[in-house]
């Protein structure tokens, strides 16, 4: 085993070695532009470019209705999740802007949604963000009686980046499709780790990304529902009118190719890795309750991410035990937006109170984490709790069974 240990796969995963294997032929040799249509050098690329769309909208079930074959036309490339968000979320609030100007969305969703929901309302529409639970998930009713008769679009991730609920994805979508309004998700989480098919859940947009599949940074999607109902965007980038002038820009091809043979393995592959994350992560949760008292889970118990462990270490400062832990690569729950020490948004929108969202950290469990990690991981926070726990007069007081919501601090 060897030193430092990567837990945080939500934040960006390695790449896989296949991946690597199947992108560099298109460095060197098959290094054509895809838009060049006078050549072989650009038809190599176009074909793989081709190809990879199908693949891609086969992991996220976007078959045609008539051919049921898989419709590689509905994928946009792009530069990521984030653009992704950007071009599905104003892309339809400026199209659609003669019906509606209202957008509906939670308080849990990633930046790259909240922030383009933001600005969309300095530009005068009307965004709601409902709540969610205790456990982060959103209620499909509040969905439904939030809309209304100017709702364009409603917004909603398929699995939360912090604490790993997977949100009711197909009851929301059941609702949105009877009320005619498009639904986009951010699905970047949740693919291939967890159940997901843009038809059966009447998802209209999914926003994807090749990094948190083992593919490469750099190169992501945005499904694009054809028909039943056909979305029309409004594109965010001009140029040479590439990808159906919904995004233009040269496409990034080595990237390309690898987002498909990441997303081909996750189809093959995820459902038993999944299997064996859930294990693991059951695991480390056992060790480390078994042994240390007031630690608390995140998220949901059941409807959450394989490989998604977030726990609150109560009277344990989160940034304390990431430097205590700094051989193994965690993230914590004040610093998700690392650049502030603000509790996190997520944990906050939960109801988990201020303390308990500086004591959280995220375990992100993933493809190659061993079952000799998770043990050394396990021992190593035990110790480095248990010592933080000594230095603290709070914990000290809290055995002794005194109620520290009731004690009267004295004001320097």
């Amino acid at each position: 085993m060897k030193l430092p240990i990567y837990m945080d796969y939500h934040a960006t995963t390695p790449l896989d070695p296949r991946v690597l294997e199947a992108m560099l032929p298109y460095f060197t040799e098959k290094f054509g532009n895809a838009a060049s249509r006078s050549h072989a050098f650009g038809w190599t690329a176009e074909e793989a470019v081709e190809r990879s769309r199908e693949e891609i909208a086969r992991l996220i079930g976007a078959n045609d209705e008539r051919s049921g074959q898989p419709d590689g036309k509905s994928i946009v490339f792009t530069s990521g999740a984030t653009e992704s968000d950007n071009l599905a979320i104003k892309g339809v609030a400026e199209f659609y802007k003669e019906k509606g100007n209202h957008i509906v969305t939670t308080k849990v969703e990633h930046k790259a949604v909240l922030d383009t929901c933001k600005r969309l309302e300095k530009d005068g529409y009307e965004v709601t963000y409902l709540d969610v639970d205790r456990y982060g998930m959103v209620d499909p009713d509040a969905v439904a009686k939030a809309i209304g008769p100017k709702t364009l679009l409603v917004s909603v991730m398929l699995a939360n980046n912090e604490v790993g609920t997977v949100q009711p994805i197909a009851e929301i979508g059941k609702i949105t499709r009877a009320k005619g309004v498009l639904f986009h998700s951010d699905a970047v989480q949740g693919i291939g780790k967890v159940p997901f098919d843009v038809n059966a859940m009447h998802v209209d947009l999914a926003s994807i990304t090749a990094h948190k599949m083992y593919g490469p940074k750099g190169v992501g999607a945005l499904f694009v529902r054809r028909s039943k109902p056909r979305v029309r965007l409004t594109a965010q980038m001009d140029g040479g009118g590439h990808e159906r002038g919904l995004r233009s820009g040269t496409l990034n091809v080595p990237g390309i190719v690898g987002f498909a043979k990441a997303a081909e393995i996750m189809r093959l592959e995820g459902k038993a890795e999944a299997e064996r994350l859930v294990r693991q992560r059951e695991t480390l949760k056992k060790k480390l309750t078994a042994r240390l008292p007031e630690v608390h889970l995140n998220g949901h118990p059941e409807q959450r991410l394989p490989g998604n462990l977030n726990l609150s270490f109560a009277y344990v400062e989160g940034e304390a035990m990431m430097m205590a832990i700094k051989d193994v690569a965690v993230s914590s729950g004040s610093a998700c937006t690392s650049a502030s020490l603000e509790p996190s948004y997520v944990l906050r929108a939960m109801g988990v109170g201020e303390e308990a969202a500086h004591s959280s950290i995220r375990f992100g469990l993933g493809r190659f984490t061993t079952d000799e990690e998770i043990d050394f991981v396990a021992r190593l926070v035990i110790e480095k709790v248990e010592k933080l726990r000594e230095m603290s007069p709070l914990w000290e007081m809290a055995r002794e069974g005194i109620d520290l919501t009731q004690v009267e601090w004295a004001a320097h």
